[in-house]
């Protein structure tokens, strides 16, 4: 399988290195700046996992040198959906599916509007990676887990392809039958946990210290599962308890990508998560004031 990397951040960089080292064909298509970060240090994983170095990993920054590919895995931040779309669309004419693994629910008919319903496959990544100095990836997490899954029928024998190339890399991969609904439950989950962290500016524990605050998050949680409800996906308050069960247990010093983010005085995806809630929920006539207040506490620090 010859599966093309759009996004090599710590996300792309994790699974895509997972992937060559398993004995896939993977191309990296990146930006001049990462391209010379690539040729220049390579690309290092630096895992809980076992450690991977590609030394000379094949990297183009022109989408018409990559010839026969099979999947896209898209793995760039939602506020760079848009300027990518070109190259997705060119690689879905030379025949590749489009593996999308953003958070949120909106890029998945972005996508499709683009390039056609049977070229977009469900997907979402559960990892917690950054990349140092040089970008090579820091995964500090036990957990790396990447879920897929048929969208339409067509994509059923891609998708077991690829449950077959991921079975043989170090991950956990899911190939599943009811990935729209398992989109839906991260959208839950990450809108509450980045939504609190990045409002309030402090990592999980501390916030899980005063009862009112973390009582926010897991209001987000419960508007969540309403606005889930009102595109016919069932969120089970057991599926809720075990969102908010994680939100407990998870690390004391954890802390969101967005948080991260904020901290490093860097874009949010505060508008494509949280802001795309409020525009589904719009179209619903639902409301959400608490996804709506913590949207307004941190619309000041998105940076675009």
């Amino acid at each position: 399988m010859h599966i093309v990397v759009l996004g090599a951040g710590a996300l792309g960089g994790y699974f895509g290195a997972r992937w060559e080292e398993a004995g896939a064909d993977v191309t990296f298509l990146v930006r001049e700046k990462r391209a010379e970060q690539f040729h220049k240090y390579g690309l290092k994983v630096n895992s809980t996992q076992g450690d991977y170095t590609i030394a000379a990993p094949r990297v183009v920054t022109n989408v018409h040198d990559i010839e026969a590919p099979d999947l896209v895995f898209v793995s760039v931040k939602g506020h760079h959906l848009q300027g990518i779309l070109e190259n997705v669309k060119i690689l879905t004419e030379k025949g590749a599916f489009v593996l999308p693994v953003l958070n949120g629910i909106e890029h998945i008919n972005v996508l499709q509007n683009e390039v056609g319903m049977e070229s977009v496959i469900g997907g979402l990544a559960f990892i917690m990676a950054t990349l140092d100095d040089s970008g090579h990836v820091e995964h500090s997490s036990d957990f790396h887990r990447l879920a897929f899954g048929p969208l339409v029928p067509e994509q059923t024998d891609l998708c077991n392809r690829l449950a077959e190339v991921s079975s043989e890399a170090k991950m956990e991969a899911v190939n599943s039958q009811s990935i729209l609904k398992e989109l839906w439950k991260k959208y839950l989950f990450i809108n509450a946990f980045s939504g609190i962290t990045t409002a309030t500016n402090l990592p999980i524990g501390q916030i899980r210290y005063n009862r009112d605050t973390f009582q926010i998050a897991v209001n987000i949680l419960e508007e969540m599962q309403q606005l889930a409800a009102s595109y016919n996906i069932e969120v089970t308050d057991k599926e809720v308890d075990e969102a908010k069960s994680s939100l407990l247990k998870i690390n004391e010093n954890a802390t969101s990508s967005m948080h991260q983010d904020r901290r490093k005085g860097l874009t949010l995806e505060v508008d494509h998560l949280h802001g795309g809630a409020i525009r589904l929920a719009k179209a619903k006539s639902v409301r959400l004031p608490f996804i709506e207040a913590v949207h307004g506490i941190i619309k000041p620090y998105e940076g675009v």
